[in-house]
């Protein structure tokens, strides 16, 4: 392998600092998915800590679930500790009843409702079995078709959804910033040990983010064009490739359906990574994992193979968790010429930090990039090499 990297003049002894100013107390504008849409209907308050606040979810009797601020206006009860009743949730205090429309329509002991009797209600909607709430500092009229709909996958053909959760001790930044760093999918995910990305791209456009990814085994080759979504199936792709497109809807939900099609057999799946902060300084972390049947397989078997894949898919997202808890927040990366578009990135995502009249035209307007990986898939193979004879070397002693 020939070694071009140039030296680039400058200051030798300036050091870097990292700066790192404190995270934005504002809350991004968008649609936010809470969890799976069945955990909340089964006619009980939840509590749901997000947005440097409490809220309650609750369905009522018709099926609705509706989501209010939890703490109630009258006295400051808590209604995640109170009672569903009909269509209403009904404060532990003083049984004040609460509409998911936010009006108070009830006071038992009382002859009639105050007229200023009104608590915040949050929109909410129902998607791909998933429950979304809008949040939007200046209160505008939410546009719910910002988040596809995958209907069509939950009718049949498709595993069930396996879904976890939990809570990051960090800001919501570090795991957008995912979408850009391409260099991680080989040290952190292949653990080194595994070939790199052989195609990498990002588009940000308008409130959308993509992320193109391809991984190539050695001797095989495209047969589509990478820069554009794969309508195709896993049989259009070339034997050899792994296919992953992942594009944010707004700043934090993301649908990323992935293709392989390899030796060891042909996979599909549609990974869901979504978040809602809690804090500046905490996220809850959703991930969701579609596996599509295989039709030589039994139904049994095909529950087997989708919990195998779920499962490694969720453990893989869970590489970046150990990041995460160890790193420092950093506002100034220093990136080479390798890298992919970090900056950018950041400025696409600030758009729903601010109000929608600051919004600044490059945040919206399309940025395309597409890594020059020649030279980094040359190095990673030979350190592939070099790492697995490391640790066989530490495994014979």
């Amino acid at each position: 392998m020939d070694d071009h990297r140039m030296d680039i003049p400058g200051d030798d002894d300036e050091i870097r600092r990292i700066e790192a100013a404190p995270p934005s107390h504002r809350y991004a504008r968008g649609w936010y998915c809470l969890g799976l849409a069945s955990e909340f209907m089964d006619g009980e308050p939840h509590k749901i800590e997000a947005f440097g606040t409490k809220l309650v979810v609750f369905q009522g009797e018709s099926g609705k679930l509706g989501v209010l601020n939890a703490y109630c206006p009258h006295m400051g009860g808590d209604l995640s500790e109170g009672t569903v009743k009909g269509e209403e949730i009904a404060c532990p205090f003083h049984d004040w009843r609460w509409g998911s429309d936010g009006r108070c329509k009830n006071i038992p002991y009382a002859r009639y409702v105050p007229p200023r009797a009104r608590t915040a209600s949050w929109p909410a909607m129902v998607r791909n079995e998933q429950l979304f709430v809008w949040n939007d500092p200046e209160n505008g009229v939410p546009d719910p078709t910002i988040i596809p709909d995958l209907a069509d996958k939950f009718s049949g053909g498709w595993s069930n959804l396996s879904w976890k959760s939990e809570v990051m001790e960090t800001n919501v930044r570090e795991l957008i910033d995912n979408m850009s760093d391409l260099a991680h999918f080989f040290y952190v995910h292949g653990e080194g040990k595994r070939h790199g990305p052989s195609y990498f791209r990002n588009i940000f456009d308008g409130q959308i983010a993509y992320q193109y990814m391809e991984f190539h085994e050695k001797g095989s080759k495209m047969i589509h064009d990478p820069g554009i979504p794969f309508l195709g199936t896993v049989n259009d792709l070339a034997p050899g490739n792994f296919r992953s497109e992942g594009v944010y809807y707004g700043p934090s939900y993301m649908i990323n359906p992935q293709w392989r099609n390899a030796a060891e057999g042909q996979v599909e799946v549609i990974l869901f990574n979504a978040h809602y902060p809690i804090s500046p300084y905490r996220f809850m972390l959703h991930i969701g994992v579609m596996v599509k049947d295989a039709p030589q397989l039994s139904a049994e078997q095909n529950a087997g193979r989708a919990h195998f894949i779920q499962e490694m898919l969720k453990g893989a997202f869970y590489q970046d968790v150990h990041i995460w808890k160890t790193k420092t927040r950093i506002d100034n990366p220093l990136l080479c010429h390798a890298d992919g578009p970090m900056y950018q990135l950041r400025r696409w995502h600030d758009q729903f930090y601010c109000d929608l009249a600051d919004i600044d035209p490059l945040m919206t307007k399309r940025f395309e990039w597409t890594a020059d990986l020649s030279y980094a898939n040359e190095v990673w193979e030979q350190q592939v090499i070099e790492n697995i004879e490391r640790e066989t070397r530490r495994a014979r002693k």
